[in-house]
């Protein structure tokens, strides 16, 4: 998940995993368990960027009626170019994720953004952002508005409604918010119901082992070592985040053994270890040090942060340890891992904000969300130099891997939001990267993390569940297996932010991945 995200009123918390496991990053040389690949030779086409969609207008036919008061009701919309007969068609329960194209006053799209609407099959409150929502109708249109009321005395209002059903289930309409009684944004909407996609089961070529469902808050990350799975989680659903510590000695029956918990502190959103220290990000104090010695018993030793450091990520590549803030990339020495030593901060940015980071030998890839995938040398880590920058329009650069394939440093590179999906990258020339491959599924629904071993490039896709994709052929990226942890129905779905956010894949031959919702999952290939 982003920092934030805009339109809409949907503000989300700072929800983002670091790339690989300690176990499965790349080293200077391709491993030598894994063959090079046949299938490719380091030859390619370049791709042209053409961003991550091209814009063929608006999704609906309704209208916004300029002046309309009060701002947000039935009346404000013009719904006179719909197709209503269409609309008797459309979902009338289930959980919808919505593409909506923010456009100007003369219907012109400016960018895109992502919002929720869940719909009960008993007619019960609907949730629009994962808000209880009022509900209007007008023949088969349906209106859902949220209203919020701020200290100033101002108010918000933000309202949908649906304009046709070409294919129902899915929907599409028009979108306001309204400040204050007038109108502060407009876009028109096209949906996406988040059952299995694809005519899909439940799996294909991964079994679940067992399932553990975490008890504090949202688990967004997960690290596994010392036959121990640490997962922690943000605020979310009423309650504060923290640390959950599971022994997984017995895959198919994990134990819960310790939950950490600090008051005033509760967005723990990355983990990672090294040898017997533990590194947790946390929103409130920077990097969190525990000595897990007795591996089922951490201790917490101390906090790293200098200042206000609002850790969202942390890496760990041989003595390095790499930790993303709202300002940059800190870096660690931590060849005595109890024991770590600044050495410096990146920011090739004046305004920049980094999200999930990976590095192997001197270079450090950065997903620097709307400033795009940068690499640098970190050699020297005071007098750190950045190498090169990837980037175009309304993207959000969010997660990577890197590997070496036919002789070409290949970089995996997923975006966060709507109509973003992974790309594949040479960047053996940091300067000049080109694109050579793409792989998407349902255009709304983005990829969270990845993890590369071998040949094998392993995702947390949110509402996709896990994917596994061959990529022996970088240009080509081929999907090999799935498990769609997912259901519309668990407990507490409904945000755009959903399903599978963490994965880790530490070379014990198994899969751990987070749900949102399910917890801790553990995964196999048969």
């Amino acid at each position: 998940m982003a920092w934030k995200r805009i339109g809409g009123g949907l503000l989300a918390l700072g929800i983002a995993l670091t790339g690989c496991s300690e176990d499965s990053r790349p080293p200077d040389a391709p491993d030598a368990s894994v063959p090079e690949s046949a299938e490719w030779d380091g030859t390619y086409v370049p791709l042209e960027e053409l961003g991550n969609r091209v814009d063929t207008g608006r999704y609906a036919s309704c209208g916004i009626v300029s002046g309309a008061a009060p701002c947000g009701e039935l009346s404000s919309f013009d719904l006179s170019a719909c197709d209503d007969a269409s609309l008797a068609q459309a979902g009338q329960e289930g959980l919808y994720m919505l593409a909506m194209r923010q456009e100007t006053s003369s219907g012109a799209g400016s960018y895109d953004f992502s919002s929720s609407l869940s719909l009960s099959a008993d007619g019960g409150t609907p949730l629009f952002n994962n808000r209880p929502a009022t509900e209007l109708r007008q023949g088969n249109s349906r209106l859902f508005y949220t209203e919020q009321s701020y200290p100033d005395g101002g108010t918000r209002r933000t309202s949908l409604v649906t304009c046709a059903a070409p294919q129902g289930p899915d929907f599409n309409g028009c979108y306001v918010s309204c400040v204050n009684g007038r109108l502060s944004s407009r876009a028109t909407f096209t949906s996406s119901r988040m059952t299995w996609a694809r005519g899909e089961q439940e799996a294909s070529g991964l079994e679940k082992v067992s399932e553990r469902f975490v008890d504090i808050a949202m688990p967004v990350d997960v690290y596994v070592t010392h036959n121990h799975a640490y997962v922690v989680s943000i605020t979310g659903y009423g309650m504060p985040g923290g640390l959950s510590v599971f022994d997984v000695s017995d895959k198919a029956a994990p134990v819960l053994v310790k939950t950490v918990q600090f008051p005033g502190d509760g967005i723990w959103n990355g983990v990672w270890a090294k040898d017997n220290a533990l590194y947790v990000a946390s929103d409130a104090r920077g990097v969190l040090l525990f000595d897990i010695q007795q591996p089922g018993d951490p201790q917490f030793v101390r906090s790293l942060s200098v200042g206000n450091d609002r850790v969202h990520t942390v890496f760990v590549e041989g003595n390095r340890l790499y930790a993303t803030d709202v300002k940059g990339v800190i870096l660690y020495d931590v060849s005595n891992a109890l024991e770590p030593v600044e050495l410096n901060r990146y920011n090739p940015f004046t305004n920049g904000t980094p999200h999930d980071m990976f590095a192997v030998g001197h270079r450090l890839y950065v997903n620097y969300s709307t400033d795009g995938f940068v690499i640098a040398d970190v050699s020297d880590p005071q007098n750190i130099q950045t190498l090169g920058t990837y980037n175009f329009p309304n993207h959000y650069s969010h997660a990577n891997a890197v590997g070496v394939f036919g002789g070409r440093t290949i970089a995996f590179m997923g975006g966060e939001g709507p109509f973003e999906h992974l790309r594949t990258l040479d960047v053996t020339e940091p300067s000049q990267m080109v694109k050579i491959g793409t792989f998407q599924l349902r255009p709304i629904v983005s990829i969270h993390n990845m993890v590369l071993v071998g040949k094998r490039l392993y995702l947390s896709w949110y509402q996709e569940g896990v994917r596994v994709l061959d990529v022996s052929n970088p240009t080509q990226p081929t999907q090999v297996a799935y498990f769609n942890t997912f259901r519309e129905n668990d407990v507490n779905r409904g945000g755009y932010f959903d399903g599978s956010i963490g994965i880790r894949v530490p070379g014990d031959g198994y899969i751990y991945t987070v749900d949102t919702s399910r917890g801790l999952l553990i995964l196999r290939e048969p």
